[in-house]
């Protein structure tokens, strides 16, 4: 009977020992959009090997830039297939008009790198940033698959 006794007190601790662990794994703190933003720029002015100077400039243009991404919203999400014509036809040009509106601000912000940047650096910079975002979309798919 003891034996028992200690098996059942044993299972319960471990058991409670493990969902305490699982808690902690899920509690762990999720980065804001601008600390994300700024952990993007220092990582790419590292790999760029960027001096100090022209890391602050690249982080702040960086961040800047983000935030006017951000402003415009997410993209417009319509499902088409169960549309009308007409309603179609609205879906498609919202999102030629919010592609555009990245457009621009690529364009500006290609502008603005170009003050403290070489041409092969920007080019590096997009590469890179499409690396990561590629590697968060794949990394929220898997943990959105584990969810579930």
């Amino acid at each position: 009977m003891k034996s028992f006794l200690r098996i059942i007190l044993l299972t319960v601790t471990m058991a409670t020992f493990c969902v305490s662990t699982y808690a902690q794994k899920s509690d762990r703190q999720r980065m804001t959009r601008e600390q994300l933003a700024e952990f993007q720029a220092e990582y790419i002015a590292k790999e760029l090997e960027m001096d100090d100077m022209t890391t602050q400039q690249f982080i702040k243009t960086f961040c800047q830039f983000q935030k006017d991404i951000w402003a415009l919203g997410p993209r417009p999400k319509k499902d088409i297939s169960t549309c009308t014509d007409e309603e179609a036809e609205q879906a498609i040009k919202e999102r030629f008009a919010h592609s555009q509106k990245i457009l621009n601000l690529r364009q500006k912000y290609y502008e603005e790198y170009s003050k403290f940047l070489s041409q092969k650096q920007i080019g590096r910079v997009y590469e890179l940033e499409r690396k990561m975002m590629d590697h968060l979309f794949h990394r929220s798919q898997k943990e959105k698959s584990q969810k579930k």
